[in-house]
């Protein structure tokens, strides 16, 4: 699965994920300040997970409705490094089988998923 990692993800959160084999953009990197249903509308348009710090994704998909990517991994923890991020998100993808139709509340131990909508 291909990623977009949200602004608010450390930048070397991101160069590890990469370093660990995944495909993953940062809107850090290409597009700085773009609002929360502009990623969101993003990562439905390529196809990308996506990794966020932000629990509005939440309420944009399942209140709002708007059009949700493949999956959403929201990490609800402050992290302790710059790298605590891909550390756990690794830990967490040995876990599962696939995130496809997720939407995962991923904390520093353990996780939980619902299902994402129809979108």
């Amino acid at each position: 699965m291909k990623w977009l990692a949200d602004e608010n993800i450390p930048l070397t959160s991101v160069k590890l994920l990469r370093q660990a084999g995944h495909d993953i953009a940062s809107i850090s990197e290409s597009q700085p300040g773009l609002p929360d249903h502009k990623v969101l509308e993003l990562a439905h348009r390529k196809e990308l997970a996506l990794l966020t710090f932000d629990r509005d994704f939440g309420e944009l998909i399942f209140r709002q409705r708007l059009p949700c990517p493949p999956a959403v991994v929201y990490l609800r923890f402050v992290p302790a490094n710059p790298g605590e991020p891909a550390q756990v998100v690794q830990a967490m993808l040995e876990c599962l089988e696939t995130l496809e139709g997720q939407f995962i509340v991923l904390d520093r131990d353990s996780f939980r998923k619902r299902a994402l909508p129809e979108c």
